[in-house]
């Protein structure tokens, strides 16, 4: 079959590629790619994938779907296109990141520098309608990203999984929690930040619980310029 994604997620994930419910995703994705504006663009669909291969994933950092502003989506959850606005999401990440470590934010919302380090930022709907959230929510995205998060919860290695808010927290079911760390709070949104997730401090958690595992900690401070995409 046609290759989706170029490291070994295309073999852990080839019975989705080759499932119905996959053949129908793609018809309706040409679709929509066809006849609306659609993000991230085709080429960055799976960029938390192709960026972080599977026997590299330390993190999960579970998000919904994609921005669904201009230019702002490029395939990994939080994650904005250098020169973009920074979303208030991740400005309250950048807050607690600085709380919790004391790593002054930056002035970009590029977090590719994460993903290379073993951080799947992983969204469950992988596209969005431009200016309609969740217009993808349904389609047979959440079969394949929920597929993912199984096959990691299931391998030799523990991973952390960060679940922010309470669809990340639903996803719960899927991960096997004797043998994995499940770091849970409410989300970065600023509808909720205040009710758990100032102070709930993830990136330190989450890198005592590397050190536990015999694993490199993350460096969790993104560089102050990027220059290439």
């Amino acid at each position: 079959m046609k290759t989706i994604i170029h490291n070994e997620w295309q073999e852990v994930l080839e019975s989705e590629f080759e499932s119905d419910y996959y053949a129908k995703l793609h018809a309706f994705l040409k679709n929509e790619y066809l006849s609306h504006t659609i993000y991230p663009d085709m080429y960055h669909i799976f960029e938390a994938f192709e960026l972080t291969p599977f026997s590299d994933v330390k993190v999960v950092i579970l998000g919904q779907d994609p921005y669904h502003g201009p230019n702002q989506a490029h395939g990994l959850s939080f994650s904005v296109f250098p020169g973009v606005d920074i979303p208030p999401s991740l400005r309250n990440i950048y807050k607690e990141l600085e709380s919790d470590l004391g790593i002054k934010p930056v002035k970009h919302g590029y977090l590719k520098k994460w993903a290379e380090q073993g951080v799947l930022m992983l969204n469950s709907v992988l596209t969005v309608r431009n200016g309609q959230a969740f217009s993808h929510k349904g389609k047979g995205w959440e079969r394949l990203t929920d597929a993912a998060i199984e096959k990691l919860s299931s391998r030799p290695g523990p991973v952390v999984f960060i679940l922010w808010g309470r669809a990340a927290q639903d996803k719960i079911s899927l991960i096997d929690t004797t043998k994995n760390i499940v770091l849970k709070s409410a989300h970065p949104s600023p509808l909720s930040a205040s009710r758990g997730f100032f102070g709930s401090r993830p990136f330190s958690k989450t890198n005592q619980a590397l050190i536990a595992m015999g694993e490199e900690p993350i460096d969790w401070q993104l560089p102050e310029t990027i220059d290439e995409l």
